[in-house]
Order: structure tokens, then sequence, then C-alpha cells
């Protein structure tokens, strides 16, 4: 997220029995100090670079941080083997409302 962004939902527009993503969390404003960059919050893996935090072993587990923004934002991807639930899925054709500042 850009600085001073500020919630969104992404929703499907009809057609899909999904509800969409939507985060209500300012994660940059709770972003762990460890993680803050000039305008956002950066990804674990960009900061620590290794396998418990890059999942690049196919074998990841959530993790403190993954665990943290998945608090913030319960419907967010928070790490690459979070599909339960947080994958939606739409037929091709769908359109979508973007909605900032909810």
């Amino acid at each position: 997220m850009l600085n001073g962004a500020k919630p969104v939902n992404f929703v499907p527009a009809g057609g899909c029995n999904s509800a969409g993503a939507h985060c209500s969390a300012d994660v940059n404003a709770n972003c762990p100090n460890e993680l803050r960059a000039t305008g956002g919050c950066l990804n674990p893996c960009q900061v620590f670079k290794t396998d418990e935090y890059c999942c690049n072993s196919g074998s990841c587990q959530p993790t403190t941080y993954s665990k943290y923004f998945k608090n913030l934002c319960p419907q967010a991807y928070s790490y690459p083997k979070d599909d339960p639930t947080s994958t939606f899925t739409c037929p091709a054709g769908t359109n979508y409302q973007v909605i900032f500042c909810p």
C-alpha cells in the first residue's frame, strides 16, 4: 500500500457468488517496525530473504508476520499457502467494482 492509502473493497458486480475481498485496516499505520519502508510496508521476504518468509521450498507455514496481517485483514492472502480463506474466483467475464475508502 502506498503512504496514506485508504481501505479498499474489490467486489464482483454481479454474476458471481463470491463476496469479493475487502480490508478496512490501515496496514501502513499498523506495519511492524522491522517491515516499515518509505511509503508503505515491505513483505517479510524482501526484508529477511529466508525460506521461512519467501516460501521457496514448497512446505511453508504461516509466520508471525503473516498471522499478524491476517488478523488485520482476514480475507487477504497473507502467505503463499493461504488458499482456504483468501482465494476467491469468479467466472470469466465477471465485472468488478473497486471501491476506495468504503
